[in-house]
């Protein structure tokens, strides 16, 4: 009689050398971002899934909000000191909504100018935060991610923490309008306490060329130690779409694209409040 455990480690196993000669004879596809959704499934979900449901704990609210099918902007807050809200975030959308779709992120020019990290970006799904990758991206169908605040979110002082910052000059907004998708605004509570940034040493930063260098209560005090994100608890919620056809042919309208890039700050300012009222303690179960 075949034991059940033994069964499941050998379909494992098959599986495993069957993912390994297709990465060895370049059976498997790429996009033309160079997004590799059979790496991303395999390589980096498992340990990203670990991260979200178990050390961070994260409860998702309003996944029905992301659409079914078709492309659709999602726009978070940033914060955090290192970037894990957009990976939380992309993680959430795929396994939370109907389809498993990925979240395509858009990312700052310091992201593509890593050679690793950049790479790591691309195969994940990530491409350059620019109008015409967005609009490409959003017209073919997908689901694509932005932080309007940029480093202005994520590296601020902890002291500034869930206060949204400027969201420039609204280059998304006129993205969702030229293709016509919905905007979903998307709140993240849980990543300011991760890596609370009291500090930033600058002469540091700027040989690096890096935007900031970041002192937390453990970073670089402990050394690699620092590194370990505090066990946060996160809530992640998406709000309603806001629908985006009535201004379709005012794109380049400053004074429509302004007002609806404040709207959407606004919905996620008010959403992070009332996300904190139901997490009182930042590290509770």
């Amino acid at each position: 009689m075949i034991d059940e455990h033994d069964d499941v480690w050998d379909r494992r196993v098959a599986g495993g050398l069957a993912f390994l000669r297709r990465r060895l004879s370049g059976g498997y596809e790429v996009d033309e971002f160079g997004f590799d959704e059979e790496l991303t499934k395999a390589l980096f979900h498992p340990g990203l899934r670990k991260l979200q449901r178990d050390w961070f704990r994260t409860e998702i609210i309003g996944s029905k909000n992301l659409p079914e099918v078709g492309g659709g902007l999602v726009v978070g807050n940033h914060s955090g000191t290192v970037a894990l809200d957009a990976l939380m975030l992309a993680m959430a959308c795929h396994d939370e909504s109907v389809g498993h779709r990925h979240l395509r992120l858009l990312g700052a020019d310091f992201v593509f100018k890593m050679p690793f990290l950049s790479e790591l970006a691309r195969k994940s799904g990530g491409t350059l935060a620019c109008n015409p990758d967005a609009e490409r991206l959003l017209t073919s169908g997908e689901l694509v991610g932005v932080f309007p605040e940029g480093f202005k979110g994520v590296g601020k002082h902890y002291r500034d923490r869930y206060k949204l910052q400027r969201f420039g000059r609204g280059g998304f907004v006129s993205a969702a309008l030229r293709t016509g998708v919905p905007i979903i605004p998307a709140a993240i509570v849980g990543a300011e306490e991760i890596y609370p940034l009291i500090g930033d040493i600058k002469p540091l930063a700027r040989v690096l060329g890096a935007p900031y260098f970041p002192v937390t209560p453990t970073f670089p005090w402990l050394g690699p130690l620092g590194m370990i994100p505090l066990p946060s608890k996160w809530l992640i919620e998406f709000g309603e779409p806001i629908h985006t056809e009535e201004w379709a042919d005012h794109a380049d309208d400053p004074m429509v694209v302004f007002n609806l890039a404040d709207q959407v700050r606004e919905t996620i300012q008010s959403m992070l409040h009332a996300l904190l009222e139901k997490r009182p303690d930042p590290f509770g179960a």
